[in-house]
């Protein structure tokens, strides 16, 4: 049975971006790079939310097959097999309005289903198959489908910088069982595997 897991990176107090919505001021280094590439390699499909397709899909499509440059993580060994697997997995975009481009590299490993039909989706990928169906960023769609009970698992890798302020990760309360906490060679930062507790 497929899970629907949550990838972010998050600041040790709490913030997914800094207040004008940049991410990069998170400790996005090695040990982020190569758990992204464990997560995307273990998925069947990716759901995404508009914004972070777009961002994605501007970005991703051509690190696979872009110039060596030593030195530049940005080309690394994990990052062009992250962007081998996204450039050939099935990708979905949660919108009521989007529509790809057609300029866009993924268009045709991309669909896109309305907000309205997102539960009966996930209820019927679940029963579908072994690979996780995984959400990078895209932090207003995961919060969306916290009180559905639509996520099995968020993974929180956590950065060793205090922002002070910024952008939550968590837009509502959530309640959370804790499965596992991995640290990594060379790294400050901290993995915590939550897996989301049921209502009753």
């Amino acid at each position: 049975m497929r899970r629907v897991v949550v990838s972010n990176m998050v600041s040790v107090d709490g913030f997914y971006a800094a207040s004008d919505g940049n991410p990069l001021v998170l400790n996005m280094d090695e040990a982020f790079d190569k758990y992204n590439c464990t997560r995307i390699e273990t998925a069947d499909i990716v759901l995404l939310g508009r914004k972070s397709f777009e961002g994605f899909s501007s970005y991703w499509p051509g690190i696979a097959t872009a110039p060596e440059d030593p030195g530049n993580r940005a080309v690394s060994e994990e990052n062009r097999r992250v962007s081998r697997a996204y450039n050939t997995l099935p990708k979905v975009v949660v919108s009521d309005t989007f529509t790809v481009p057609a300029g866009n590299a993924w268009r045709s490993t991309t669909s896109v289903i309305p907000g309205w039909e997102l539960p009966e989706w996930i209820r019927a990928r679940r029963r579908e198959g072994e690979g996780d169906i995984l959400i990078f960023a895209s932090r207003n769609l995961w919060n969306s489908m916290l009180d559905p009970g639509l996520v099995d698992e968020i993974h929180l890798m956590v950065g060793p910088d205090a922002l002070a302020e910024g952008i939550s990760v968590f837009m509502r309360p959530a309640a959370l069982a804790l499965l596992d906490i991995e640290q990594f060679s060379g790294s400050s930062n901290v993995l915590l595997r939550y897996q989301l507790r049921r209502k009753h």
